[in-house]
């Protein structure tokens, strides 16, 4: 996500970082820059408005001219505009209220409703340790009742039947009265989405919102539709009331505009981000954080917190056990490492909260993709048990057969072989640890890539 705006961005404050005064004409020309590459990331107008007026009055204010470092002032001025406009803070689910606590989701057919549902339901079970029910309320959409009933078993939440032929607000009640019983923490109510607004369909809704009496109305809304997603967003607003927003999709859009656009337009929050199709892959929105993505310098606290929570513990507590003890990190440890990356949605998804990575020239990048990451593990797969543990042996006629085995030429086991070595050598300096300590050593590996390219690890 950004990757449009981040360019853009990188682009024109690195022309004002190195400058050692800044003056009307050069801030003049920095914000019609700054304009141009907010509307390209179909930012609403008005928005990008506000933006450039509030940079445009700080910036040539005294604190940039009296600074040592001008430049950088500016950014920091431009990074704090762009967590003002996103909301200054995470905002958290509410879900202060006498057990259960109703959360009701809204949103336009095809948005990704059901899934973002789910997601948040594995979400409240696996971190806020909440005992979770959910229900379909989607009574024009056969396959909706069945699409949540299978991806309810599949994050472990319980599932309350009901049928194309009830009413909503009566499948709302029973579910309610059900979750109340089976002293549920939280109903996550799903609804009935359309192609387009209409009248029908908000009066449908705002008759099941005045039933159930919602603690957290969320709006979900894909990120690729722009700036019409924050208008979407206002049009349910003034019907429900709205408490919060998920924007889906957030990993295939480029521009970032419905981010940026949402809070200001609607006044409400974005509480979640859906970053792929998996059901762990839902991410709290932070203002701060991705106003630092977007210009290029990161999101370590994402990364961490993501490390924490994805990493298998046992698996990386045995391995900085065993190095520990001077056994040698294996191939099969390090196809472990490959899977675990995976796990957390992929390199590119490392990539892009890691600072500096937005630098990186195309061709490193593309040695650094998911694809190469799946290639390296089918190699590993390849291999004979000995192999993976006494890679030495890997000559002429044995690398032959793994490359055919993998479907890849010779020299991409020589590359994964020489990368295998590389990586071999840092456990021994970092004493294990696996990839926590992997991806805090990166930082400093980065942007100079070791020799032959593709990852260091």
């Amino acid at each position: 996500m950004f990757k449009n705006l981040s360019d853009r961005f990188g682009e024109v404050l690195q022309k004002v970082r190195g400058q050692g005064r800044i003056t009307e004409a050069n801030i003049k020309d920095t914000l019609r820059e700054v304009r141009m590459a907010l509307l390209e990331a179909d930012v609403a107008l008005s928005v990008v408005k506000t933006f450039v007026d509030r940079v445009r009055e700080k910036a040539l204010g005294e604190e940039v001219s009296k600074s040592l470092v001008p430049g950088q002032a500016l950014v920091k001025i431009v990074h704090d505009e762009l967590v003002s406009i996103m909301g200054e803070a995470n905002e958290c689910l509410n879900l202060a209220a006498q057990p259960p606590a109703v959360v009701m989701v809204a949103g336009l057919q095809g948005s990704g409703k059901t899934t973002s549902m789910a997601k948040l339901a594995r979400m409240l079970r696996e971190r806020e340790k909440k005992k979770v029910m959910v229900v379909s309320c989607d009574v024009y959409r056969p396959a909706a009742i069945d699409q949540l009933k299978t991806l309810a078993a599949d994050v472990c939440v319980e599932f309350f039947p009901s049928k194309v032929m009830q009413k909503p607000v009566a499948i709302a009640r029973a579910a309610i009265d059900a979750a109340r019983k089976g002293f549920f923490d939280v109903l996550l109510i799903d609804t009935a989405g359309r192609l387009h607004v209409d009248e029908q369909m908000m009066d449908e809704l705002r008759e099941l919102h005045a039933v159930v009496n919602p603690v957290e109305t969320l709006f979900v809304v894909d990120a690729m539709t722009g700036q019409d997603a924050a208008n979407t967003a206002r049009a349910f607003d003034q019907a429900l009331s709205l408490t919060g927003v998920i924007l889906t999709k957030s990993d295939g859009d480029a521009r970032g505009g419905a981010a940026l656009s949402i809070r200001q337009i609607t006044g409400k929050p974005i509480k979640f981000l859906g970053v792929g199709e998996k059901t762990d892959a839902l991410e709290p929105f932070h203002p701060d954080r991705v106003a630092s993505r977007i210009l290029g310098m990161g999101d370590v606290l994402s990364l961490v917190e993501e490390i924490t929570q994805k990493i298998d513990q046992k698996k990386a507590e045995k391995l900085a056990q065993r190095l520990k003890k001077g056994q040698g990190f294996t191939l099969a440890d390090f196809r472990e490492q490959m899977e675990q990356m995976q796990a957390m949605g992929g390199i590119s998804n490392l990539m892009d909260k890691l600072p500096g990575m937005n630098k990186l020239p195309d061709t490193v990048k593309a040695q650094m993709g998911d694809r190469e990451t799946r290639r390296m593990i089918a190699i590993v797969n390849s291999m004979t048990l000995q192999e993976r543990e006494f890679p030495g042996v890997i000559k002429g006629s044995r690398k032959k057969r793994i490359a055919r085995g993998a479907g890849v030429q010779v020299q991409d086991v020589n590359r994964l072989l020489k990368q295998f070595t590389q990586m071999q050598k840092m456990m021994k300096k970092m004493k294990g640890g696996g990839l926590g300590k992997m991806v805090r050593g990166v930082k400093g590996r980065f942007p100079g890539m070791p020799p032959g390219g593709g990852l260091p690890f």
